[in-house]
Order: C-alpha cells, then sequence, then structure tokens
C-alpha cells in the first residue's frame, strides 16, 4: 500500500501531462487556416483577379503551401509584387511556407493569389472557394469573398 502512496503524485503528474499534450493525431491533422479571404473583383470583365487574406497555422510543425485550385477559376497562382529598380514586378511564388504558429498576409501590392479564367460570371458577394494543396499531402480550403473594386 505504501508503494502506491508513493507512486500518487508521479501518476497524477503523468495523467495531467497525457490529458495537456497534444496527441500525435491530432498534431498530424493540424492544418493552415485561411482567414478573411475577399478577392477583388476588377473593373469591367477582365480575365483574372486577385485574392488576399490571411493565412494562419495554429500547428505546431511548419506547413507548406505547394498550390492552389479553385472550381471557379481555370488558374491559381501564389504570386508576389515587389518593387525593383522603380518598377513594380510580380512573380509566381513555388511555395509558402508557414512556421509553427506562424502566419502569411495575403494583400495588395505584396503576396496575393492570381484567380485566372473564371468559370462563372462573379458578383460582389460571392463566395468564391480555393483549395490550398500542402506538401506532403492534404488540402486546405478557404473561402474568399469577392468585392467590389474601390472607388
Amino acid at each position: 500500500m505504501n508503494a502506491l502512496i508513493a507512486y500518487r503524485p508521479f501518476a497524477a503528474l503523468l495523467l495531467a501531462a497525457a490529458l495537456l499534450a497534444p496527441t500525435a493525431a491530432s498534431a498530424r491533422d493540424c492544418r493552415p487556416q485561411l482567414r478573411e479571404g475577399w478577392v477583388r473583383m476588377p473593373p469591367g470583365r477582365m480575365p483574372m483577379m486577385a485574392g488576399f487574406g490571411r493565412i494562419v497555422n495554429p500547428c505546431p510543425m511548419p506547413a507548406k503551401i505547394v498550390s492552389a485550385r479553385s472550381p471557379s477559376f481555370g488558374s491559381v497562382e501564389l504570386h508576389e509584387t515587389r518593387l525593383i529598380d522603380g518598377v513594380s514586378r510580380m512573380r509566381p511564388v513555388p511555395e509558402l511556407r508557414l512556421a509553427p504558429d506562424g502566419s502569411a498576409v495575403l494583400k495588395p501590392g505584396g503576396m496575393h493569389l492570381m484567380l485566372m479564367q473564371p468559370t462563372a460570371v462573379l458578383k460582389p458577394g460571392s463566395r468564391v472557394v480555393v483549395e490550398f494543396v500542402l506538401a506532403g499531402g492534404g488540402t486546405v480550403l478557404g473561402e474568399f469573398e469577392v468585392r467590389k473594386p474601390a472607388p
């Protein structure tokens, strides 16, 4: 009986650690999330739009987005705009790395989604789903609201 009493604090500590620690399954199933997603509707009928928002990685391990797709567009690419020698230049970004508990901001004049060849007419208030493909398998769904261009 004395041996059981001696191990009781140790057992309680192990039980508390097991309850508080994320399980291997929950860490493995953890995925980045899109927040505040929106698509800027271009003036007129241009064959491309830009998508913005914030992608957060609440997971304890890094994540890498390697591509994106949407049933609403023929092509979706991650791009970045940079000012080089006084000229704004846009280039494709092959992957988006997200640190553990980190985030990436998609914003006008910076990193953003290029949404090309819309498959339907989109109006302000429409919702667009984009599926982000993760390295190593798995996907993340994000919803974007279509907004009017700024005046």
